[in-house]
């Protein structure tokens, strides 16, 4: 699901940005004014005289069985709020031009997922949700109280809130999930710290002649120029992989620059070199659609995150699978990367913020919600760690935002350093620190859209085939320049870094 949902995001991401901005033209500011005041209540208290419907989007591919789970929910969903919630399902398929429609058509709904990858930002502005202003604290307390400083800002626009963020916290850490069953008899030390490592690693796997590629290397880009870059402290300033303007969270008033800027890119680029040409992965990798060949025993060593490396462990246990991090400065990723929203044409916001708050802060309604029905689609162990009943008909719930720290279950299999990972991560993070500071900041390109789509797609002609060692360094770093530059990346530059200031500006505030 994780893998699915992050190649989604990628391809998919250009034309969301052309279909909000095409759909929802004609969408006034004012509504978010006139939803506010039409909303307030006068009492404070919860009406449940009247049986309601809710209805929810989400965004992923309904589960055969997903009619079972929605009956069992709906029955204690009527004891608690004397309501009922309906799921309408936005297909992978169609969710790029669907999505976007779903604020423009006037069309009278309530919940829906929403995310930073879905433009949550842009959205808000235009309309398209309901100000929580006077409701979030009132109908929904106890997931109020569970928020931190740090969601509750990355949930904020133009001074009020327009969501609900995940009370999940996730992490910005990347490193090295590589196999070890194949190692087991090369005399290898077993570590995995360094670039060198690495690399010893992979030369190991090459040597081997089990037939397996040693990188995992696919159509939608290397990721190894991620883990330099956050190896080296360094942060994309979208917070996201596959990303090409950075910072340097440590100092104060960090300026924005590109890879052929970086000092240390030329290094990145003889490595990789190298591992082009020790044969680390195919020649043709940039057009292979395959993102699973670790997974399925095809490849060796990916890069990829904590929560991928848990699932790799748990399915295929024979593989014998180990994890690194890389990230020299580990932060939560945006709490908004997933998120509620109560649509502006909703009737019923109040009922709406009560069923979130049962379902992000009461287990047994979270269970019912998120994992179905005990004994049918589920199971737990003596741990409380889960595991899903026919995979084929069910299915952990894809409205990822109700996922909540103290109620989110983990799979049966876990291996016991995930734990170990996150609780060294906890201790570490800081509100207003390092790359934690700039989580809450969030690039608008509305007055940059086409030079910014430019420089994407020159990022993915040039800069992918350079890293790889496809091209001369040299030659290929001053092609790549010249080419963003013609996009408007100065310009691009320019906007971002004025909002980086003013974001900056607000927090000494």
């Amino acid at each position: 699901m994780i893998l699915m949902r992050n190649l989604k995001r990628l391809f998919s991401m250009l034309l969301v940005m052309v279909m909000l901005s095409v759909s929802l033209a004609g969408c006034s500011k004012n509504t978010k004014k006139e939803v506010k005041e039409s909303n307030k209540s006068e009492t404070g208290e919860l009406d449940t005289s009247k049986e309601v419907e809710l209805v929810m989007y989400v965004v992923s591919d309904e589960p055969a069985g997903q009619a079972e789970i929605n009956e069992n929910f709906n029955k204690l969903l009527k004891e608690k709020i004397n309501a009922t919630l309906k799921i309408n399902w936005i297909g992978w398929a169609e969710y790029a031009t669907r999505y976007p429609l779903l604020y423009s058509s006037g069309e009278e709904f309530d919940i829906a997922y929403c995310a930073t990858w879905l433009n949550f930002a842009s959205l808000a502005k235009k309309g398209a949700f309901m100000n929580l202003d006077d409701l979030w604290a009132t109908y929904a307390p106890d997931n109020f109280a569970k928020q931190s400083e740090t969601a509750k800002q990355q949930a904020t626009i133009d001074g009020s809130y327009y969501c609900v963020p995940t009370l999940y916290a996730s992490y910005s850490d990347y490193g090295p999930i590589y196999r070890t069953d194949i190692t087991e008899n090369s005399g290898w030390d077993g570590e995995m710290k360094t670039f060198e490592d690495i690399e010893e690693y992979l030369d190991i796997v090459a040597a081997g002649g089990s037939g397996i590629e040693p990188l995992d290397i696919f159509s939608s880009g290397s990721e190894v120029d991620d883990l330099w870059m956050y190896n080296n402290g360094q942060y994309a300033i979208k917070g996201s992989t596959n990303d090409f303007l950075f910072i340097d969270p440590s100092v104060e008033k960090p300026e924005l620059y590109t890879y052929y800027e970086y000092d240390k890119t030329n290094e990145f680029l003889e490595i990789m070199k190298r591992w082009n040409e020790k044969g680390f992965y195919s020649k043709s990798a940039l057009a292979d659609t395959d993102s699973d060949k670790v997974r399925n025993g095809k490849a060796a060593l990916r890069v990829k995150s904590v929560d991928t490396y848990e699932g790799y462990a748990i399915e295929h246990p024979e593989y014998k699978f180990k994890y690194s991090n890389f990230t020299a400065d580990v932060s939560n990723m945006a709490f908004t990367q997933d998120a509620m929203v109560i649509s502006s044409t909703s009737k019923n916001p109040e009922r709406a913020l009560a069923l979130w708050n049962l379902i992000t802060t009461d287990q047994d309604m979270y269970d019912a919600f998120y994992h179905g029905i005990l004994g049918v689609s589920y199971e737990l162990n003596e741990k409380g760690q889960y595991t899903t009943l026919d995979p084929n008909k069910y299915s952990a719930s894809a409205m990822w935002a109700a996922r909540s720290t103290g109620l989110t279950r983990e799979r049966a299999g876990t291996p016991e350093e995930v734990s170990a990972y996150k609780k060294e991560w906890n201790d570490h993070i800081q509100d207003g620190v390092g790359s934690q500071k700039y989580r809450s900041f969030v690039i608008d390109t509305s007055s940059i859209e086409s030079e910014y789509a430019a420089c994407q797609s020159v990022h993915q002609q040039y800069w992918w085939p350079l890293e790889l060692g496809y091209t001369d360094i040299e030659k290929g770093l001053a092609e790549y320049k010249t080419n963003m530059e013609a996009a408007g990346i100065e310009k691009v530059r320019e906007v971002i870094q004025g909002q980086l200031d003013e974001y900056l500006a607000g927090l000494s505030q």
